[in-house]
């Protein structure tokens, strides 16, 4: 350090760097000496090593300032990484801010918003990818038209869709949650919207939920933007390529970024929109620590910026309802002719009518109307798609004679049948149960408890034995069909898209996804039904569907009436009349009753906090802590990360996830 001390004479300044220590405890920039040698490298944003607790750690650099409010000794940063500035101002806030609103650490933030670092790519000149270097005051290449006639043709079908275009070519920020039409080209809506922010001189940031979703988008913002000016970021691509297109973000060489829920972060210069599809997903959710949602996350940058944003999907969560209803976004939706116009016609078959009419519909696989349906649909020239929320052959067997679960006698997992000519094996440890015989009856024979989208394919070929059959689903997902005449099986979330949309949509099993021990199971179900049903083609050019339950269900209903958004109105006035999610906060923690104990114990929880639980889950429990306002989940979320901030300097033998409005709640 005396070397140090020498080389940076008369020339001292202070960094403060994010330290990449995810304790707790520890969650706070620290403050070092910038040594002469690298005082031009060391910018705000870059990459650098520096000691900490004895050892050596990267590190983000915050920022500089003149003098440090520590009362002790600073050291001397130990080295600048890299001088490529790959963490902006911006993207710092914000995730200090998604750190606070979900009770986690900055640094574990900033490992999703960064990627890991590639030093060859970095390396290559800006001119090796056909770019030129970057200014404050450039630009990147785009159509400088605003959107043209064609352009807002689409955004046209909703009286206030083109005014939301025209906020966003003027510079401003409306935000918006937009219900599409049924049949709508969802993408290309995207694409518009971010080259009427383009025209605006701001960038975009787009989050679809999956590979398939942004290969479509891609697409689009191709045909609309013209080539090269967007990036689309995924996990599926390699180091090299992924950290290729995120510096091309960050060097302003483009300013519109589509990708996955990791996106949210892209560096995008002047943003001026974010937009998330289909915010209902599960993809949304990010699996690792501190769990934030790709649509919290993108509200809370629009938020910082003053950024425009669209939350968009043919369904309504409950968390869009409430940003309508708070007066923070307006709704862009079509008028109820429109609606009418495009959507297909959709019939329920299992009510009381229903089976009077056809007594066998009760216990039918594919009842009458639903078999009449696909046949007219076939006859007439067009695919057929069948929606089957269980994949796999036979997912759950049962005891032929007395119904009960059939089970591994070595883990108790359940068995299933993975084809018709298959022994029964365990899902959980794949022994096969050659042998099995009920434990409470005796009988060796087994029956199906749950049929899975193989087996239904397999029943539908031998129905209608001269159409082809295709599937989509975990072994394979199909993206699109043609328009021929055949029968596609697809799980939720793989229906592929067929030219010209299909003549009908079967949705079967639909107790699967309405019985589901979920909070959010009858938005889910509306969400994955709707899904599949938008994919049909309109009831004027003869597009059906028919949902195989009960009329009188009310997300059948809200189906039946193509009306997602009363749906979602009445899904939070419950929520907010239970006290649960988006009305109010929730924290779930979970770990060993010791180590949960001791959390609870440590935080001061804000007024009004009620302990829901504990609850047994596999070797630990689970506690959910309740407040009843969003307000009061701040409070919240700093206690319990203040109390997780003493049991790691302690150093607690025993973690405790901490998850804020977790997805699942049981």
């Amino acid at each position: 350090m005396s070397k140090q001390s020498t080389e940076a004479a008369g020339k001292l300044a202070v960094a403060r760097v994010a330290v990449d220590v995810p304790l707790a405890h520890l969650d706070r920039a620290f403050d070092y000496l910038v040594p002469a040698t690298v005082d031009d490298a060391a910018q705000p944003g870059c990459r650098v090593r520096v000691r900490f607790a004895g050892q050596l750690r990267d590190g983000f650099l915050l920022e500089r300032v003149e003098s440090s409010a520590h009362g002790g000794r600073l050291t001397f940063l130990d080295k600048v990484i890299s001088p490529e500035r790959v963490l902006s101002q911006e993207v710092a806030r914000l995730a200090r801010a998604v750190a606070d609103r979900y009770a986690g650490t900055l640094a574990d933030v900033l490992r999703l918003a960064v990627p890991p670092r590639h030093a060859r790519v970095e390396s290559q000149p800006a001119a090796a990818d056909g770019e030129r270097a970057p200014t404050r005051e450039a630009t990147p290449p785009i159509r400088e038209a605003p959107p043209t006639r064609e352009a807002t043709t689409g955004w046209g079908a909703y009286p206030a869709g083109a005014a939301f275009l025209r906020a966003l070519t003027h510079g401003k920020g409306p935000r918006a949650v937009w219900g599409a039409l049924p049949g709508e080209d969802w993408p290309r809506r995207l694409a518009e919207a971010a080259a009427a922010t383009l025209a605006g001189g701001r960038g975009s940031v787009l989050v679809v939920p999956d590979a398939r979703d942004l290969t479509r988008l891609d697409d689009a913002l191709a045909d609309v933007l013209g080539p090269d000016n967007h990036v689309t970021l995924q996990a599926s691509l390699g180091p090299a390529e992924r950290y290729r297109r995120f510096l091309r973000a960050s060097r302003g060489h483009v300013r519109v970024v589509a990708g996955t829920r990791a996106a949210a972060f892209a560096p995008v210069h002047d943003l001026g929109l974010v937009a998330i599809w289909d915010d209902g997903d599960d993809l949304h959710a990010e699996p690792r620590a501190p769990y934030p949602h790709a649509r919290e996350v993108l509200l809370t940058r629009a938020q910082l910026g003053g950024a425009g944003a669209l939350v968009a999907a043919t369904a309504r969560s409950a968390e869009a309802q409430q940003l309508i209803e708070s007066g923070w976004a307006r709704e862009v939706v079509a008028d109820r002719a429109t609606v009418r116009d495009r959507a297909p016609a959709v019939a329920p078959c299992g009510d009381d009518v229903d089976r009077e009419r056809d007594p066998g519909a009760a216990s039918a696989r594919l009842p009458s109307l639903a078999w009449r349906t696909a046949r007219d649909a076939l006859a007439g020239g067009a695919p057929v798609l069948i929606q089957v929320p269980r994949r796999g052959y036979v997912p759950s067997v049962a005891c032929a004679n007395c119904r009960a679960p059939a089970r591994c006698r070595h883990c108790a997992g359940p068995l299933e049948l993975r084809s018709s000519h298959a022994v029964a094996a365990c899902r959980w440890c794949g022994r096969p149960a050659a042998d099995h015989a009920c434990p409470h009856c005796g009988a060796r024979g087994l029956r199906a408890a749950v049929v899975g989208a193989r087996r239904t394919a397999d029943e539908l070929g031998r129905a209608f034995p001269d159409v082809p059959v295709r599937t989509s689903g975990r072994d394979g997902v199909l993206d699109t069909v043609d328009a021929t005449p055949a029968l596609v099986v697809a799980t939720p979330g793989a229906e592929p898209v067929a030219a010209g949309g299909y003549g009908a949509v079967l949705l079967l099993d639909t107790w699967a996804l309405l019985t589901r021990a979920d909070l959010r199971a009858g938005e889910e179900a509306l969400r994955r039904w709707l899904t599949a049903a938008t994919l049909a083609r309109p009831a004027r050019a003869g597009g059906r569907v028919v949902i195989v339950a009960d009329g009188a269900l009310v997300p059948v209903q809200a189906l039946l009436r193509w009306d997602p958004a009363t749906f979602a109105a009445r899904e939070l006035a419950e929520r907010r009349e239970l006290g649960f999610p988006p009305a109010a906060r929730l924290a779930s923690l979970t770990g060993s009753p010791a180590a949960v104990a001791e959390l609870v114990g440590l935080a001061q929880l804000p007024a009004g906090a009620e302990l829901l639980g504990p609850v047994p889950i596999r070797d630990a429990e689970r506690l959910l802590v309740r407040v009843p306002s969003r307000g009061a989940g701040r409070a919240l979320a700093s206690a319990l990360h203040q109390a997780a901030g003493v049991r790691s300097a302690r150093k607690a033998a025993e973690a405790v996830r901490i998850q804020v409005d977790p997805a699942e709640l049981w």
